[in-house]
C-alpha cells in the first residue's frame, strides 16, 4: 500500500496540489496571454480576465470544498483523541473547526468576485481566505501544543509554528507595502492595474506585496501537508443493514400493507 493510500491522507494531499495547480495554470495562463506582467503578479490578478478566470473561479472553488473536507476531519479527529476532562482544548478545538470554515469560505468569495468588479467583496474574502486562515494556523498550533508529545511528536508542532510565523510575517508585510503602494499612488485606480513598468512610482512596493501574498499562499497550503500523518491514522467504515434478503419481498409486503389500507378506507366510507 502507498503512504497516500493509508487512512485519509490523501485529503490533504489533493488540497495541496490542486490548489498549488489552481495558481499556476491560471498563472501561466495569463502571462501567455500578456494580461499580467510574468514577473510576480497579483494571484487574483492571473484570474480576472477571461479565459483564466473561468479556470481560476472553477479551480478555487474545489479548492475552498476540500478545505472544508480537511477542516472537518481535523475536527473529528481531534475531538475523538481529546479527554471529556479537556474542557479548554475542546473549545479551541471547536474554534478551529470555525475559523477553517470561514477560511475555505473565503475562497469562494474570492473565486466569485472578482478584484476589477467588486473589489469590496474580493478584499472580505481576502480577510476570510488569509486573515482568518493564519488564526486557523494559530488555533491548531496551539492543538499540537498540548497534544505533543503523546499524540504526535514535537518535531510536528515545530513545523506548524513556523509555518504559523510565516504566514503571520507575510500578512504584515504584505499589509504594510499595500498601503505604501496605495498611498503613493493618489487618484490611480489601482484595482484594475494589471500591468506596472519597473522604476514607477509605486512598483518596489507593488513587488513586495506581490511576493508577500504568494508567499502568504504558499504557507497557508503547505500548512494541511502537515496532516497528512495524521490522516494516515483514520480509516472510513460503512455498515449496511439489509432488512430483507429479498428485495421483492420487502416490495411485496408493502404492496400489501398499503392494499389493505386502502380496502379498510374504502369499507369505512361505505
Amino acid at each position: 500500500m502507498w503512504w497516500i493510500q493509508q487512512g485519509l491522507s490523501v485529503l490533504p494531499v489533493a488540497l495541496v496540489t490542486w490548489t498549488a495547480a489552481t495558481f499556476i495554470f491560471a498563472y501561466i495562463t495569463a502571462v501567455t496571454l500578456r494580461h499580467v506582467d510574468p514577473l510576480v503578479p497579483y494571484i487574483s490578478d492571473t484570474g480576472t480576465v477571461a479565459p483564466e478566470r473561468c479556470l481560476f473561479g472553477l479551480m478555487l472553488d474545489v479548492s475552498a470544498f476540500l478545505g472544508l473536507a480537511n477542516t472537518y476531519v481535523r475536527y473529528k479527529q481531534v475531538q475523538a483523541l481529546l479527554g471529556p476532562e479537556e474542557r479548554s482544548l475542546h473549545k479551541l478545538n471547536k474554534l478551529g473547526l470555525v475559523l477553517g470554515s470561514i477560511s475555505s469560505s473565503g475562497m469562494c468569495v474570492v473565486a466569485n468576485f472578482q478584484k476589477t468588479t467588486l473589489f469590496f467583496m474580493h478584499i472580505m474574502g481576502a480577510v476570510m481566505t488569509f486573515g482568518v486562515g493564519a488564526l486557523y494556523i494559530l488555533s491548531q498550533t496551539l492543538l499540537s501544543y498540548h497534544m505533543q508529545p503523546h499524540v504526535h511528536s514535537k518535531t510536528i508542532f515545530t513545523v506548524r509554528l513556523s509555518v504559523g510565523v510565516w504566514s503571520i510575517t507575510s500578512i504584515i508585510i504584505m499589509f504594510v507595502s499595500s498601503v505604501i503602494m496605495y498611498s503613493s499612488l493618489p487618484g490611480v485606480d489601482v484595482a484594475h492595474k494589471l500591468h506596472w513598468i519597473p522604476g514607477e512610482t509605486g512598483y518596489t512596493a507593488h513587488i513586495i506585496s506581490t511576493i508577500s501574498e504568494w508567499s502568504l499562499a504558499f504557507a497557508f497550503v503547505s500548512f494541511f501537508l502537515t496532516y497528512i500523518r495524521d490522516f494516515q491514522k483514520i480509516n472510513l467504515r460503512a455498515e449496511t443493514d439489509l432488512q430483507s434478503y429479498h428485495l421483492y419481498d420487502s416490495l411485496q409486503e408493502a404492496s400489501s400493507a398499503n392494499h389493505s389500507e386502502a380496502s379498510a378506507l374504502l369499507a369505512g366510507s361505505i
